[in-house]
């Protein structure tokens, strides 16, 4: 028995006028061999059925190993820039595995995690692990000592600002700074010895890498191992963000893309290009 078969388009070969192309018989197809071309089509309910797997599957990932998050706020340059996007590793945020179906990763001294803020749960925010349970911690001139030892940081980035004795000496009761949350500022005093902070078990101290320029454990605290949801894994995307250009000199580029056409097509070429910052794509977090 024959089976069909799809031929490629070809001419056929010349006939003459008379001769008529010959009409071969049907072949017969023994009963359950019967071919229909609906049989041969993807239903609409296979479609349907596959693209519920694909959401299921992605639900499953966001809730229990990977999430989004965008980074909104410049607390943590030069590591992560405002407009990225992060996946993180949910993996790593219950304590001993619970819950998760890995083993949870250990949280070290040095590693990027993202967090409930412990003033306003609904937040989230993301700071790197300076201190662990137990260690003696101070800061002096804004450099980390952690049990009287210099913490070297080549992540952290010391911008020119105005000094500020409760930021870079830190802990320090001569002056309250009216950012610092009055929960923390109380239970900061019962925690010191030796003017350096005694980090309590089952707690982390946090501080952003953009030294000078973050909201951190020196003003709300401690982060709880509960609180943590998680550690950045890679960027995956970096939107680029553009200052707002004065009126009058938008004005003039307009004027001037008017008159030259080429120059047009040359600037929605760069407007795409500079959308986003695509060498961070993919990028490792660190």
């Amino acid at each position: 028995m024959t089976q069909p078969v799809i031929a490629s388009r070809q001419h056929p070969p010349a006939e003459s006028a008379n001769t008529q192309p010959p009409v071969a018989p049907r072949p017969h197809l023994p009963h359950g061999h019967h071919h229909h071309a609906h049989h041969e089509k993807p239903s609409i309910f296979a479609a349907l059925q596959s693209l519920l797997y694909l959401i299921v599957v992605a639900i499953f990932i966001i809730t229990f190993c990977m999430q989004p998050f965008r980074i909104p706020s410049e607390s943590m340059e030069s590591t992560l820039l405002v407009g990225d996007f992060l996946l993180v590793n949910k993996q790593a945020a219950a304590p001993d595995g619970a819950g998760t179906l890995l083993p949870a990763a250990a949280i070290h001294r040095g590693d990027v995690i993202v967090f409930h803020d412990p003033v306003d749960a609904s937040l989230h925010l993301v700071k790197r692990v300076i201190g662990l349970p137990g260690d003696h911690l101070r800061l002096h001139s804004g450099l980390v000592y952690i049990n009287g030892h210099a913490l070297t940081e080549p992540y952290a980035v010391y911008r020119p600002s105005p000094p500020d004795n409760f930021r870079d000496n830190f802990p320090r009761f001569q002056s309250a700074d009216p950012e610092i949350d009055s929960h923390w500022w109380i239970r900061m005093r019962s925690l010191i010895e030796n003017n350096e902070l005694i980090i309590p078990t089952g707690n982390y101290f946090v501080l952003g890498d953009n030294r000078n320029d973050s909201e951190d454990s020196r003003y709300w605290g401690f982060v709880p191992r509960e609180a943590i949801v998680g550690k950045p894994l890679l960027i995956y995307f970096s939107l680029q963000q553009h200052e707002v250009e004065d009126p009058d000199t938008t004005g003039v580029l307009t004027q001037q893309a008017t008159a030259t056409p080429s120059r047009t097509h040359a600037s929605k070429i760069d407007s795409v290009v500079d959308f986003a910052r695509w060498g961070r794509t993919f990028q490792i977090v660190r």
